[in-house]
């Protein structure tokens, strides 16, 4: 295998979905560094959550779900949710003696020798047996094009670079996109900003009373019904509706969350929609979502025609000896600590027939 080292597992990223398989492989007897690794491109613990804005406050979460085997508990609702799940994961690492390596750029997982993967990284090669990919989103913002976006004079940024409200003092915002980021980023920036223009694709819709089980379990299998068809997830916030709260009330009171149609096309100085309105802007934040970062994972060829990776539980359908965590209905942090545990009871099975002799 040109100098690869041998495993069973290997796990493809450290956040909520990879600790939570990783924490479920050392208690069904797979040892760190011998039987399986972790492998993290980020600087240090905390997945995606290490990345968010400053002001996205612990308080501010929604549903944010304890790993397997150890609770998040007395975290100050004030204090960045970065700083708070960033130390909470460093935390569960040694806890468990997880032993990630990191920074490690996972740069290919191919077709081995003797029935295995090859995974190709910034560190040296792998030869696996079985793979569990906890990628997420974060990677891989989704920029929309539209006609005009080159000739724009002020700024465009995604949520994955937006540091907080203070930076857009004094600007005149547009705002894409529907989803929970989108009224965030709104409701923070309007007191700040000259002036605040949201724009969505379709029409908010929002939901009133909690989010029961049954509600949630409706939500996830309309998402996993998509992943079954080969086709790209939805997020389940997608299917469910942006929570009404009180902040929420008021941005509409005050007209805030005033939602325009998509506009056609972007001009030189902001944004114009085909009955020829138009709206000055000097900045442009995409609130537009991430997309599944799974570039790595080409070799094998397991999309579908649909776009999507067709999935059976966390099963890659084209490849079983890959599973997929934190991708599609398992994309939350309860549904990426089940499926965690899920792939790793069907790698024990998988493991157990005799592997394929060299």
């Amino acid at each position: 295998m040109n100098g690869a080292r041998e495993v069973e597992v290997v796990v493809i990223g450290a956040g909520q979905a990879g600790l939570a398989a990783a924490y479920h492989l050392r208690r069904t007897g797979f040892e760190p560094d011998r039987d399986f690794v972790v492998l993290d491109h980020s600087p240090g613990p905390g997945g995606a959550w290490q990345f968010r804005w400053p002001s996205l406050t612990f308080g501010k979460v929604h549903g944010m779900h304890a790993l397997p085997g150890m609770e998040l508990t007395d975290a100050d609702p004030a204090r960045p949710s970065a700083e708070v799940v960033r130390e909470y994961f460093d935390r569960y690492e040694r806890t468990f003696g997880l032993r990630v390596r990191r920074p490690v750029e996972v740069r290919a997982v191919r077709e081995g020798v003797g029935g295995r993967l090859l995974v190709e990284t910034s560190d040296g090669d792998w030869s696996t047996r079985a793979l569990i990919n906890a990628t997420g989103t974060w990677d891989r913002p989704f920029w929309p094009r539209y006609p005009g976006q080159e000739t724009f004079r002020g700024r465009q940024l995604h949520t994955a670079r937006y540091a907080g409200p203070e930076e857009f003092a004094g600007q005149r915002v547009v705002v894409v996109g529907g989803g929970a980021s989108g009224t965030q980023h709104l409701l923070e920036l309007a007191p700040y900003a000259a002036a605040t223009t949201w724009v969505t694709r379709r029409p908010p819709v929002y939901r009133e009373g909690p989010f029961d089980q049954e509600a949630g379990r409706a939500a996830v299998a309309l998402v996993d019904e998509r992943v079954r068809q080969g086709l790209p997830p939805r997020s389940v916030v997608s299917v469910t509706g942006l929570p009404m709260n009180d902040a929420v009330r008021q941005g509409l009171a005050d007209g805030v969350l005033e939602r325009h149609p998509m506009f056609d096309r972007i001009t030189p100085d902001g944004v114009r929609w085909r009955d020829g309105r138009e709206v000055a802007a000097d900045v442009i934040l995409w609130a537009t979502g991430f997309r599944a970062a799974l570039d790595h994972l080409a070799p094998l060829r397991l999309r579908e025609p649909g776009g999507g990776i067709r999935v059976e539980g966390t099963r890659a359908v084209v490849d079983p000896r890959v599973h997929l965590v934190g991708y599609g209905p398992s994309a939350s942090t309860i549904g990426a600590n089940r499926a965690g545990r899920a792939a790793v009871r069907d790698i024990g099975r998988l493991l157990a027939q005799e592997p394929v002799a060299a």
